[in-house]
This record gives structure tokens, sequence and C-alpha cells, in this order.
């Protein structure tokens, strides 16, 4: 009908209208907006790039002498990436300008409230999936004996990872930053790759071991 389809472009409209007002209080050649994009970039390719080489080679397991260890050692350097990618972000959200429109009360409470609905994912996440299930622990052969469904699980598929992102744009809501809705933007774009090229791996992982154990 006529008036769904101006109600649609009126909303379009409006999104591309909002967007530019947001993109013109960012400085996309900042030094601090750069080393926030790299940050947020490389840490899962990173994760991904090594934990594949693992599974493929073992080197890690070997070299460290258990595969414990071994996903220990590399879960402490991505904690250390993600503090990181964390520290360059809120840099980049306080040397950059802050838009006034942002400035609300009731848009810092959603803030406060999206980074407490992250925490609680985040940690309800690793509570469930402990240190080794967290940290790509099935690449070094140490499997989880039945898939989690209980909560935060039973809420929403892979909810580290949108836990991680509602506290980055409950961060940017807070501090009224425009340039931290685009970091967490890129944040959530990174995340939707990572989740696409982690989650046939894995189930290939869990599969061989269903036919390994079928043979046995």
């Amino acid at each position: 009908m006529d008036w769904i389809r101006c109600f649609e472009e009126g909303l379009c409209q409006m999104d591309v209208t909002l967007m530019k007002e947001v993109l013109k209080y960012i400085n996309f050649r900042d030094s601090s907006f750069c080393i926030a994009v790299i940050a947020i970039i490389f840490s899962p390719l990173f994760w991904n790039v090594v934990a594949r080489w693992e599974h493929r080679t073992r080197t890690l397991s070997k070299l460290f002498g258990s595969p414990s260890l071994a996903c220990y050692c590399l879960g402490f350097i991505i904690i250390l990436l993600n503090v990181y990618r964390s520290h360059s972000m809120t840099v980049a959200m306080r040397l950059q300008a802050r838009w006034d429109l942002m400035e609300r009360t009731d848009v810092f409470y959603v803030g406060v409230a999206l980074m407490v609905l992250g925490t609680v994912l985040v940690v309800g996440s690793f509570l469930r999936l402990g240190f080794t299930g967290t940290f790509l622990g099935d690449y070094f052969g140490i499997l989880m004996e039945e898939k989690v469904t209980c909560f935060p699980f039973n809420v929403l598929e892979n909810p580290m990872y949108w836990g991680s992102t509602a506290n980055y744009l409950g961060l940017a809501l807070i501090g009224a930053s425009p340039v931290g809705l685009v970091l967490t933007a890129i944040v959530a774009v990174v995340y939707k790759v990572a989740i696409r090229i982690e989650g046939p791996f894995t189930e290939q992982i869990y599969l061989e071991r269903s036919q390994r154990r079928k043979l046995q």
C-alpha cells in the first residue's frame, strides 16, 4: 500500500539523515580511531588463525607439554588483546567529539542498562563454558561432553560476543560518543564474520569426534 511505502521511505530517509549527523562528529583520520579499528579487527583474526593452526598441527600443545596449558596461554593472550581493544576504543571516544543530542539522562540510563545486560551475558557465558570452553579449547582437543543449552545460551546464540557488543554500545551511549557508535558497529560486523567462520568449524570438530566414537 502507498502509505506503507511512504512510511518505509520515511524511515530510510531518517536513518540516512541520522547517520550523516553522526558521521559529522567523527575524524576518521585520527590515529586513535585507526588504532581502535585495527585492534578490533586483529583480535578475532589472531585467535582464529592461531587456533586453527593448533588444531591442524598441535604445535602449541607439544610446545607447552599439554593441550590445557597451551589453551590457557592462548586464552591469556586473547584477554590481553581484548583489554587493549577496549582501551583503544575508550581512548578514541575520549579524544573525539561528543554529540549534544546524546547528552541526555535517558540515553545515559539506556547505556547503563546495556552494560549490565552485556556483563550478565559475558559472565554467564564464561561460567557455563569455563575457561577452556570460552577460549577455544575445542581447537586444542578439549571438547565438552554436550552442548550448553541453559542460560544465557537459551536466550541467544554466542552470548559472549553479543554481550561484549552490548557493553561497547552502552559505553558509547554513556559517553555520548558518535565514534563509539561507529566502533561498536565495527565490533558487531567483525563478530558476525567470526561467528560465520567459527561456527561450522567447531561443528565439524564435534562431528569428527562423534564419528570416531561410532567406530570404536
